[in-house]
């Protein structure tokens, strides 16, 4: 069955700095687009982050454009989001899924950002 682990999430004081990863199983990782989504509070989820099958496109949310970097591993069926220059308004749980985001969503990981 489809299932997607996220881990690497914690608490990091402001300008700090996070690597999350996310392992896809159950479908054919390595032929599809992947992203990273998050929820805050009270809020709807948002794309964060997305990388294309090959690793070579990206294109990220203008919030987060110059501190977070996407990237995948298709052999390990990995995708990461390094996260640097934290700030509270990061926080949030984070998502990895498909884009768009058509299969189940995993637990998440949850960022905190504060001091």
């Amino acid at each position: 069955q489809v299932q997607l682990v996220e881990s690497g999430g914690g608490l990091v004081q402001p300008g700090g700095s996070l690597r999350l990863s996310c392992v896809g199983s159950g479908f054919t990782f390595s032929i599809v687009s992947m992203a990273w989504y998050r929820q805050a509070p009270g809020k709807e989820r948002e794309l964060v982050a997305r990388i294309r099958n090959g690793g070579g496109d990206t294109n990220y949310a203008n919030s987060v454009k110059g501190r977070f970097t996407i990237s995948r591993d298709n052999a390990k069926k990995t995708v990461h989001l390094q996260m640097n220059n934290l700030k509270p308004d990061d926080t949030a749980v984070y998502y990895c899924n498909k884009f768009p985001a058509t299969l189940n969503w995993g637990q998440g990981t949850q960022v905190t950002v504060s001091s």
